[in-house]
Protein backbone atom coordinates (compact mmCIF):
# COMPACT_ATOMS: atom_id res chain seq x y z
CA UNK A 1 0.00 0.00 0.00
CA UNK A 2 2.96 2.24 0.94
CA UNK A 3 4.68 1.65 -1.92
CA UNK A 4 1.55 2.21 -4.36
CA UNK A 5 1.23 5.65 -2.34
CA UNK A 6 4.74 6.54 -2.67
CA UNK A 7 4.26 5.41 -6.77
CA UNK A 8 1.19 7.65 -7.16
CA UNK A 9 2.81 10.45 -5.40
CA UNK A 10 5.53 10.20 -7.89
CA UNK A 11 3.32 10.14 -10.65
CA UNK A 12 1.52 13.50 -9.74
CA UNK A 13 4.56 15.34 -9.18
CA UNK A 14 5.93 14.24 -12.77
CA UNK A 15 2.27 15.30 -13.90
CA UNK A 16 2.55 18.52 -12.46
CA UNK A 17 6.42 19.45 -13.81
CA UNK A 18 4.76 18.52 -17.15
CA UNK A 19 1.90 20.60 -16.81
CA UNK A 20 4.24 23.62 -15.70
CA UNK A 21 6.40 23.18 -18.46
CA UNK A 22 3.30 23.52 -20.84
CA UNK A 23 2.48 25.96 -19.29
CA UNK A 24 6.18 28.06 -19.23
CA UNK A 25 6.37 26.97 -22.79
CA UNK A 26 3.15 28.71 -24.02
CA UNK A 27 3.63 31.68 -22.01
CA UNK A 28 7.21 32.02 -23.61
CA UNK A 29 5.66 31.89 -27.13
CA UNK A 30 2.30 34.79 -25.89
CA UNK A 31 5.10 36.60 -24.69
CA UNK A 32 7.51 36.42 -27.74
CA UNK A 33 4.26 36.79 -30.15
CA UNK A 34 3.11 40.10 -28.31
CA UNK A 35 6.65 41.43 -28.55
CA UNK A 36 6.80 40.44 -32.01
CA UNK A 37 3.04 42.22 -32.78
CA UNK A 38 4.03 45.38 -31.28
CA UNK A 39 7.39 45.46 -33.04
CA UNK A 40 5.15 45.10 -36.48
CA UNK A 41 3.13 47.56 -35.04
CA UNK A 42 5.60 50.44 -34.18
CA UNK A 43 7.33 49.36 -37.30
CA UNK A 44 4.19 50.13 -39.69
CA UNK A 45 3.84 53.47 -37.62
CA UNK A 46 7.48 54.74 -38.39
CA UNK A 47 8.21 57.47 -38.53
CA UNK A 48 6.47 59.13 -35.67
CA UNK A 49 8.87 61.67 -34.60
CA UNK A 50 12.11 63.04 -36.59
CA UNK A 51 14.60 60.99 -38.28
CA UNK A 52 18.57 62.11 -37.95
CA UNK A 53 19.88 61.91 -41.40
CA UNK A 54 24.14 61.78 -40.60
CA UNK A 55 25.99 63.68 -43.56
CA UNK A 56 29.57 62.54 -43.02
CA UNK A 57 30.89 65.57 -44.69
CA UNK A 58 30.78 69.57 -44.05
CA UNK A 59 28.07 71.32 -44.81
CA UNK A 60 27.84 72.94 -48.50
CA UNK A 61 29.74 70.12 -49.89
CA UNK A 62 28.36 68.31 -52.91
CA UNK A 63 27.61 65.03 -50.85
CA UNK A 64 25.63 67.09 -48.11
CA UNK A 65 23.88 69.62 -50.72
CA UNK A 66 22.50 65.89 -52.95
CA UNK A 67 21.32 64.50 -48.89
CA UNK A 68 18.90 67.77 -48.47
CA UNK A 69 17.89 67.24 -51.88
CA UNK A 70 16.70 63.65 -50.41
CA UNK A 71 16.13 64.74 -47.10
CA UNK A 72 13.24 67.27 -48.29
CA UNK A 73 12.03 64.66 -50.25
CA UNK A 74 11.50 61.98 -47.81
CA UNK A 75 9.99 64.81 -45.54
CA UNK A 76 7.50 65.02 -47.58
CA UNK A 77 6.52 61.70 -49.11
CA UNK A 78 7.09 60.17 -44.99
CA UNK A 79 5.12 63.28 -43.13
CA UNK A 80 8.00 63.65 -40.66
CA UNK A 81 11.22 66.24 -40.72
CA UNK A 82 14.58 64.42 -41.48
CA UNK A 83 17.20 66.24 -40.13
CA UNK A 84 20.85 66.79 -41.69
CA UNK A 85 23.29 66.36 -38.83
CA UNK A 86 27.20 66.78 -40.56
CA UNK A 87 29.91 65.02 -38.94
CA UNK A 88 32.65 65.61 -41.22
CA UNK A 89 36.55 64.53 -40.77
CA UNK A 90 38.74 62.28 -41.44
CA UNK A 91 37.60 61.93 -45.23
CA UNK A 92 34.14 60.81 -44.10
CA UNK A 93 35.20 58.03 -41.70
CA UNK A 94 33.91 59.79 -38.27
CA UNK A 95 30.71 60.56 -39.94
CA UNK A 96 30.69 56.79 -41.31
CA UNK A 97 31.22 55.45 -38.08
CA UNK A 98 28.55 57.28 -36.20
CA UNK A 99 26.05 55.81 -38.79
CA UNK A 100 27.32 52.38 -37.65
CA UNK A 101 27.38 52.79 -34.09
CA UNK A 102 23.55 54.65 -33.42
CA UNK A 103 20.79 53.11 -32.23
CA UNK A 104 19.29 50.73 -35.00
CA UNK A 105 15.74 52.22 -34.19
CA UNK A 106 14.96 53.64 -37.44
CA UNK A 107 15.52 56.62 -36.57
CA UNK A 108 19.07 57.42 -37.81
CA UNK A 109 19.73 56.61 -41.47
CA UNK A 110 22.95 57.91 -42.64
CA UNK A 111 24.62 59.23 -46.32
CA UNK A 112 27.05 56.43 -47.48
CA UNK A 113 29.72 56.79 -50.79
CA UNK A 114 32.69 54.45 -52.06
CA UNK A 115 34.99 56.91 -49.93
CA UNK A 116 33.26 55.87 -46.45
CA UNK A 117 32.42 52.44 -47.55
CA UNK A 118 34.91 51.17 -50.29
CA UNK A 119 38.32 53.20 -50.37
CA UNK A 120 38.30 53.61 -46.10
CA UNK A 121 38.63 49.81 -45.96
CA UNK A 122 40.93 49.20 -48.46
CA UNK A 123 43.63 51.81 -47.36
CA UNK A 124 43.01 51.04 -43.33
CA UNK A 125 43.34 47.43 -41.79
CA UNK A 126 42.38 49.35 -38.84
CA UNK A 127 38.77 51.04 -39.29
CA UNK A 128 36.44 51.14 -36.26
CA UNK A 129 33.66 49.66 -38.33
CA UNK A 130 32.94 47.39 -41.42
CA UNK A 131 31.03 48.42 -44.47
CA UNK A 132 29.51 44.76 -45.12
CA UNK A 133 28.42 43.87 -41.41
CA UNK A 134 28.10 47.07 -39.59
CA UNK A 135 24.99 48.79 -42.05
CA UNK A 136 21.88 48.01 -43.38
CA UNK A 137 21.75 49.40 -46.73
CA UNK A 138 18.73 51.09 -48.33
CA UNK A 139 19.61 52.36 -51.93
CA UNK A 140 21.83 53.77 -53.83
CA UNK A 141 20.94 57.72 -54.93
CA UNK A 142 22.83 58.19 -57.89
CA UNK A 143 27.34 59.15 -59.08
CA UNK A 144 29.01 61.77 -60.67
CA UNK A 145 32.33 60.99 -62.06
CA UNK A 146 35.84 63.84 -60.97
CA UNK A 147 37.02 65.58 -63.51
CA UNK A 148 40.64 66.45 -64.53
CA UNK A 149 41.50 69.92 -63.45
CA UNK A 150 44.61 72.58 -63.52
CA UNK A 151 45.20 75.59 -62.58
CA UNK A 152 44.86 77.62 -65.84
CA UNK A 153 48.26 78.84 -66.19
CA UNK A 154 49.51 75.38 -65.99
CA UNK A 155 51.17 74.79 -70.05
CA UNK A 156 48.95 71.49 -70.10
CA UNK A 157 46.34 71.86 -72.85
CA UNK A 158 45.09 68.24 -72.63
CA UNK A 159 45.95 65.20 -70.45
CA UNK A 160 48.61 63.91 -73.05
CA UNK A 161 50.51 67.75 -72.75
CA UNK A 162 49.95 67.27 -68.65
CA UNK A 163 51.73 63.76 -68.55
CA UNK A 164 54.79 65.06 -70.50
CA UNK A 165 54.99 68.46 -68.46
CA UNK A 166 54.88 65.52 -64.81
CA UNK A 167 57.06 63.23 -66.65
CA UNK A 168 60.01 66.43 -67.35
CA UNK A 169 59.69 67.47 -63.94
CA UNK A 170 58.70 64.72 -61.46
CA UNK A 171 56.69 65.40 -58.25
CA UNK A 172 56.93 69.19 -59.64
CA UNK A 173 53.13 69.35 -60.05
CA UNK A 174 50.95 69.42 -56.87
CA UNK A 175 48.11 67.68 -56.75
CA UNK A 176 44.77 68.71 -54.04
CA UNK A 177 43.15 65.56 -52.43
CA UNK A 178 41.39 65.34 -49.13
CA UNK A 179 43.25 62.62 -47.69
CA UNK A 180 44.40 58.95 -48.49
CA UNK A 181 40.79 57.53 -47.63
CA UNK A 182 38.86 59.46 -50.37
CA UNK A 183 38.38 58.34 -53.64
CA UNK A 184 39.65 61.31 -55.10
CA UNK A 185 43.18 60.39 -53.23
CA UNK A 186 43.06 56.84 -55.35
CA UNK A 187 41.65 58.41 -58.20
CA UNK A 188 45.06 60.83 -58.44
CA UNK A 189 46.98 57.63 -57.56
CA UNK A 190 45.28 55.47 -60.48
CA UNK A 191 46.19 57.89 -63.01
CA UNK A 192 49.63 58.43 -61.51
CA UNK A 193 50.30 54.61 -61.95
CA UNK A 194 49.01 54.23 -65.35
CA UNK A 195 50.20 57.50 -66.84
CA UNK A 196 53.93 56.75 -65.33
CA UNK A 197 53.77 59.68 -62.97
CA UNK A 198 54.95 61.10 -60.22
CA UNK A 199 53.00 64.27 -58.43
CA UNK A 200 53.14 65.48 -55.05
CA UNK A 201 49.93 65.46 -52.62
CA UNK A 202 48.81 68.02 -50.85
CA UNK A 203 45.95 67.03 -48.49
CA UNK A 204 42.76 69.37 -47.51
CA UNK A 205 40.08 69.02 -45.05
CA UNK A 206 37.29 69.83 -48.25
CA UNK A 207 37.22 69.57 -51.65
CA UNK A 208 35.49 73.01 -52.12
CA UNK A 209 38.44 74.44 -49.85
CA UNK A 210 40.92 72.69 -52.47
CA UNK A 211 39.44 73.84 -55.34
CA UNK A 212 39.98 77.47 -53.88
CA UNK A 213 43.77 77.04 -54.16
CA UNK A 214 43.82 74.99 -57.60
CA UNK A 215 42.06 77.98 -59.19
CA UNK A 216 44.43 80.72 -57.02
CA UNK A 217 47.21 79.23 -58.67
CA UNK A 218 48.10 77.64 -55.23
CA UNK A 219 47.97 74.31 -56.84
CA UNK A 220 48.54 72.98 -60.19
CA UNK A 221 45.79 70.57 -60.07
CA UNK A 222 43.10 68.07 -58.84
CA UNK A 223 40.63 65.74 -58.93
CA UNK A 224 37.11 67.89 -58.35
CA UNK A 225 33.59 67.08 -57.87
CA UNK A 226 31.91 68.41 -60.61
CA UNK A 227 29.35 71.17 -59.38
CA UNK A 228 31.46 73.68 -56.95
CA UNK A 229 34.15 73.49 -59.90
CA UNK A 230 31.96 74.70 -63.20
CA UNK A 231 32.11 78.29 -61.92
CA UNK A 232 35.71 78.38 -62.32
CA UNK A 233 35.89 76.16 -65.30
CA UNK A 234 33.17 78.74 -66.79
CA UNK A 235 34.93 81.97 -65.53
CA UNK A 236 39.01 80.50 -67.42
CA UNK A 237 40.52 79.90 -63.85
CA UNK A 238 40.60 76.39 -64.51
CA UNK A 239 40.92 74.03 -67.26
CA UNK A 240 39.40 70.58 -67.40
CA UNK A 241 41.42 68.26 -69.13
CA UNK A 242 39.20 64.79 -68.76
CA UNK A 243 36.60 62.91 -66.76
CA UNK A 244 36.45 60.11 -64.59
CA UNK A 245 33.84 58.07 -66.40
CA UNK A 246 33.07 56.00 -68.86
CA UNK A 247 31.27 58.58 -70.76
CA UNK A 248 31.07 62.30 -70.71
CA UNK A 249 28.86 64.66 -69.60
CA UNK A 250 26.79 66.96 -70.40
CA UNK A 251 27.98 69.98 -68.56
CA UNK A 252 31.59 69.33 -70.10
CA UNK A 253 30.41 67.98 -73.29
CA UNK A 254 33.54 68.80 -75.08
CA UNK A 255 35.99 67.38 -72.32
CA UNK A 256 37.18 63.72 -72.98
CA UNK A 257 37.00 60.66 -70.43
CA UNK A 258 40.54 59.28 -69.35
CA UNK A 259 39.57 56.49 -71.32
CA UNK A 260 39.16 58.39 -74.18
CA UNK A 261 43.00 59.57 -73.87
CA UNK A 262 44.66 56.71 -73.79
CA UNK A 263 44.49 55.71 -69.95
CA UNK A 264 42.85 52.01 -70.34
CA UNK A 265 40.59 50.80 -67.96
CA UNK A 266 40.74 54.13 -66.11
CA UNK A 267 37.03 54.91 -63.53
CA UNK A 268 36.49 56.58 -60.79
CA UNK A 269 32.78 57.53 -60.22
CA UNK A 270 31.62 58.91 -56.92
CA UNK A 271 28.64 57.20 -55.93
CA UNK A 272 26.13 58.28 -52.74
CA UNK A 273 23.87 55.80 -51.03
CA UNK A 274 21.53 55.66 -47.88
CA UNK A 275 22.68 53.22 -45.34
CA UNK A 276 21.16 52.54 -41.52
CA UNK A 277 23.07 50.97 -38.99
CA UNK A 278 23.04 46.89 -38.41
CA UNK A 279 19.74 45.63 -36.93
CA UNK A 280 17.78 48.34 -38.04
CA UNK A 281 14.04 46.66 -38.69
CA UNK A 282 13.96 45.04 -41.72
CA UNK A 283 10.56 46.30 -42.30
CA UNK A 284 11.26 50.12 -41.70
CA UNK A 285 14.62 49.40 -44.27
CA UNK A 286 12.02 48.27 -47.12
CA UNK A 287 9.87 50.44 -46.58
CA UNK A 288 12.15 53.74 -46.56
CA UNK A 289 13.30 51.96 -49.74
CA UNK A 290 10.17 52.21 -51.00
CA UNK A 291 9.85 55.58 -50.24
CA UNK A 292 13.21 56.69 -51.52
CA UNK A 293 11.69 55.41 -55.26
CA UNK A 294 8.55 57.08 -54.14
CA UNK A 295 10.16 60.40 -54.14
CA UNK A 296 12.93 59.90 -56.01
CA UNK A 297 12.07 58.56 -59.02
CA UNK A 298 10.03 61.32 -60.00
CA UNK A 299 11.15 63.53 -63.53
CA UNK A 300 11.43 66.71 -61.23
CA UNK A 301 13.76 65.17 -58.48
CA UNK A 302 15.76 63.16 -61.47
CA UNK A 303 15.91 66.67 -63.15
CA UNK A 304 17.45 68.44 -59.77
CA UNK A 305 19.67 65.36 -59.00
CA UNK A 306 21.28 65.85 -62.85
CA UNK A 307 21.17 69.73 -62.35
CA UNK A 308 24.16 68.33 -59.33
CA UNK A 309 25.68 66.38 -61.62
CA UNK A 310 24.14 63.34 -60.16
CA UNK A 311 23.06 60.38 -62.52
CA UNK A 312 20.45 58.95 -60.32
CA UNK A 313 20.18 55.47 -59.98
CA UNK A 314 18.13 53.70 -57.42
CA UNK A 315 18.46 50.29 -56.24
CA UNK A 316 17.27 46.89 -54.01
CA UNK A 317 18.84 46.73 -50.43
CA UNK A 318 20.79 44.07 -51.80
CA UNK A 319 22.03 45.13 -55.37
CA UNK A 320 23.43 48.27 -52.86
CA UNK A 321 25.15 45.79 -50.58
CA UNK A 322 26.66 44.00 -54.00
CA UNK A 323 27.76 47.31 -55.25
CA UNK A 324 29.70 47.84 -52.13
CA UNK A 325 31.34 44.23 -52.13
CA UNK A 326 32.55 45.45 -56.15
CA UNK A 327 33.76 48.43 -54.96
CA UNK A 328 35.85 47.11 -52.03
CA UNK A 329 37.41 44.73 -54.11
CA UNK A 330 38.38 46.96 -56.50
CA UNK A 331 40.21 49.75 -54.61
CA UNK A 332 41.56 47.14 -52.24
CA UNK A 333 43.73 46.19 -55.16
CA UNK A 334 44.60 50.05 -56.70
CA UNK A 335 45.66 50.50 -52.85
CA UNK A 336 47.83 47.69 -53.10
CA UNK A 337 49.31 48.28 -56.75
CA UNK A 338 49.71 51.63 -55.71
CA UNK A 339 51.13 51.68 -52.09
CA UNK A 340 48.35 53.76 -50.33
CA UNK A 341 48.19 53.25 -46.71
CA UNK A 342 46.25 55.43 -44.37
CA UNK A 343 48.07 57.78 -41.90
CA UNK A 344 48.16 56.65 -38.75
Amino acid sequence: MGVMLCRDARSSFWRCWAILICLIGLAIIVIANSRYALAQDNDTKWPDHPVRFIVPFPAGSESDIIARIVAQKLTTELGQPFVIDNRSGASGVIGAEAIARAKPDGYTIGLATNSTHAVAPSVDANLSYDPMTDFAPVSMIGSSPYVLLVNAAVPAQNVAELIALAKAKPHALSCASVGPASLAYLAGKLFSHLAGVELTDVPYRSSSQAVLDVAAGRIEMQFGTILPTLPFIRAGKLRALAVTGTKRIDALPDVPTLQEVGLAGYEAVLWMAVVMPAASPSSIVARLNRAMRNALATADVAATLKAQEMQPELTTPDALRERIRIEIAKWRSVAALTGVKAEP
